[in-house]
C-alpha cells in the first residue's frame, strides 16, 4: 500500500491543519482544506500565502515553489469523498471526532486512509463504531507543523499495520521523521517528557531550589528551555490539563500525580506568558541569577575516585591526582572531605566535610551541589558554576534525567515504541539535547537504577519505582 500520489483532504483550517496543508502541498500533494466554520479555509490559505511571500522574502523558498505550493491547496466549502487521504485536525474531542469518521466514511471509498493529528486521544477508542476501523491511525504533527520533523505514527487496536506503514513512509516523503507507537495515553512524546515538568515541580513544592536556578541547571545541561520557563509558554492551563488526562487515563499512576503548585497557579490565574505572570513575570521573564564568588582552598592531597566520563573528566583538570578506579563513588577526595556526583545520598548522609554534585552533561555552566561549600568550589576547576541548593536526594539535573529514561524504559518495556523510536521522538518533538537511551549509554545503568531506588526510598511510594526494564 502507498500514499505517495494521493490526494489528500485536511479537515481543519487551525493552526495545526493549515501547516499539514502547507507540508502536503509543498510535497506536491492537491489538498482540499475544510473546516466547518463559513470562509475559515479560505482564510488560513490567504494566511499561507502571506507566510509563503515572508519564505520568499528571507530567500528560504523560491517564488516558482512557493506559488506551486499555493495553486495545490484549495478551500472547500463542504466534505467530498474525493480523497485518498483525510487527515483530522479539529478540537480535542472524542464524539465530535467520531461524529467526523462517521461523516467521512459515508463518503469516501473503503480504501481510503483516515488519519488524526489527536495528541491525547486513544486511536483505538476513536476507531470504535467505525466501518472500517483498520483505517484509522494517528498521525501526530507537532506545532509548527512545517518546522517540527517529528510525526507519531500512532496504531490502535485495530489499526490495519499496512495504513501504519504507508502513513509511516508518507511522512518522510513529506520531510519528517516518523516514528510508530502504540495508542496508549500521551503516545511517546507527551508521556516521556511528564518527568521534565514534575520533578521541577516537586522540586519547588519542597522548597528546595528556585524556579530561575531550577531553569538555569537544565539549560546548563543542554535543554534550551528550563522546565519553569517552559510551562509558562506551554500555558500552565494546558500542562496542568495534560498532566491530569495522563494521570487519569493511567489509572491514577502515582507517577504521574498532577502537582499542587501548578494547580495553584491555574487557580489564580497565572497561567504564564499569556496572561503575563506565571512562575515569572512578563515580558521580564527569569531573573538572573547572582553571580558566584567562591575561591578554591588549597589542598595537600588529591584523589580521583571512581570510573567513567565524570571521574575521566576529574582527573584531566587534576592530572596530578592520585586515581582510585575501584572505589564506589564518583567524586574527589580533597584532604579527606569528598565531593562526590550525587547517587541519590544526600549529604546529610554522607562524613562531614562532604558535597555532593549534580550530573555534569555540558563542558560548563551553572551546577547544583549541596552540602560544604568549600567542597563545592572544587567545581569550579572543571569550569562549572556551583548553585546551592537544598539537600535533596539526585538534585536536579541527576533525577530529571534518571525519570526520563524510567519512564522511556517503562514505554519500551511496555510496547509503545522502540528504543530508538523513543530517542528520535524526544530530541526531534521536545528538542532535547539527546534521547533517554542515549543519556543512559553515556551514564551507567545501575547508577541510574540506585538513583531511582534511593529517590523511592527518601519518597515512599510508587512515583519512583524502576521500570522491570531497566533492571
Amino acid at each position: 500500500m502507498t500514499l505517495n500520489d494521493s490526494r489528500i483532504l485536511v479537515v481543519g483550517a487551525g493552526l495545526m491543519g493549515a501547516g499539514i496543508a502547507q507540508v502536503a502541498a509543498q510535497a506536491g500533494h492537491a489538498v482540499r482544506l475544510y473546516d466547518n466554520r463559513a470562509g475559515a479555509a479560505a482564510a488560513a490559505r490567504d494566511k499561507l500565502a502571506q507566510t509563503l511571500d515572508g519564505l520568499v522574502a528571507k530567500g528560504k523558498l523560491s517564488a516558482e515553489a512557493a506559488a506551486a505550493t499555493l495553486a495545490r491547496i484549495t478551500p472547500a466549502d463542504q466534505l467530498t469523498g474525493e480523497a485518498d487521504l483525510v487527515v483530522e485536525a479539529i478540537v480535542e474531542n472524542l464524539e465530535i471526532k467520531r461524529a467526523l469518521f462517521a461523516e467521512l466514511e459515508a463518503l469516501l471509498p473503503a480504501e481510503a486512509v483516515i488519519a488524526t493529528n489527536t495528541s491525547s486521544i486513544s486511536v483505538t477508542a476513536l476507531a470504535r463504531g467505525m466501518q472500517h476501523p483498520g483505517r484509522l491511525v494517528g498521525m501526530h504533527f507537532f506545532n509548527p507543523v512545517p518546522l517540527m520533523k517529528l510525526v507519531e505514527v500512532v496504531s490502535g487496536l485495530g489499526t490495519d499495520p499496512a495504513v501504519a506503514q504507508a502513513v509511516f513512509e508518507l511522512a518522510g516523503r513529506w520531510g519528517k521523521t516518523a516514528v510508530h507507537a502504540r495508542s496508549t495515553p500521551g503516545f511517546i512524546v507527551n508521556r516521556i517528557a511528564r518527568p521534565y515538568y514534575a520533578e521541577a515541580l516537586l522540586l519547588l513544592q519542597e522548597r528546595a531550589a528556585a524556579p530561575e536556578l531550577i531553569d538555569a541547571c537544565l539549560r546548563a545541561a543542554g535543554f534550551r528551555m528550563g522546565p519553569c520557563e517552559l510551562m509558562d509558554l506551554i500555558g500552565h492551563d494546558t500542562n496542568f490539563a495534560v498532566t491530569s488526562s495522563v494521570f487519569a487515563a493511567n489509572f491514577f499512576d502515582r507517577r504521574f500525580t498532577p502537582s499542587l503548585v501548578q494547580q495553584e497557579l491555574v487557580d489564580a490565574g497565572y497561567f504564564g506568558r499569556k496572561s503575563g505572570r506565571g512562575f515569572y513575570r512578563y515580558p521580564e521573564g527569569p531573573p538572573a541569577l547572582p553571580p558566584v564568588d567562591i575561591a578554591v582552598p588549597s589542598a595537600v592531597r588529591l584523589a580521583v575516585h571512581g570510573r567513567g566520563a565524570v571521574a575521566d573528566r576529574l582527573f584531566a583538570a587534576h592530572p596530578h591526582a592520585t586515581r582510585v578506579l575501584d572505589s564506589d563513588w564518583i567524586g574527589l577526595d580533597i584532604d579527606g572531605r569528598h565531593l562526590r556526583l550525587t547517587d541519590g545520598q544526600r549529604a546529610a548522609e554522607l562524613p562531614r566535610g562532604t558535597a555532593v554534585f549534580d550530573l555534569p552533561l555540558a563542558s560548563g555552566g551553572d551546577i547544583a551541589y549541596a552540602g560544604d561549600t568549600d567542597t563545592a568550589a572544587w567545581l569550579t576547576t572543571l569550569g562549572l558554576v556551583p548553585r546551592q541548593v537544598a539537600d535533596a536526594p539526585g538534585l536536579i539535573v541527576a533525577r530529571t534525567i534518571a525519570m526520563l529514561i524510567n519512564e522511556a524504559a517503562d514505554a519500551v518495556q511496555q510496547g509503545v515504541c522502540d528504543e530508538a523510536g523513543a530517542d528520535a521522538a524526544m530530541k526531534l518533538g521536545v528538542n532535547y539535547p539527546a534521547g533517554p537511551f542515549e543519556w543512559l549509554a553515556r551514564w551507567d545503568r545501575r547508577a541510574v537504577v540506585a538513583l531511582l531506588d534511593r529517590l523511592d526510598q527518601h519518597h515512599r511510594g510508587e512515583r519512583y519505582r524502576v521500570s522491570p526494564y531497566l533492571k
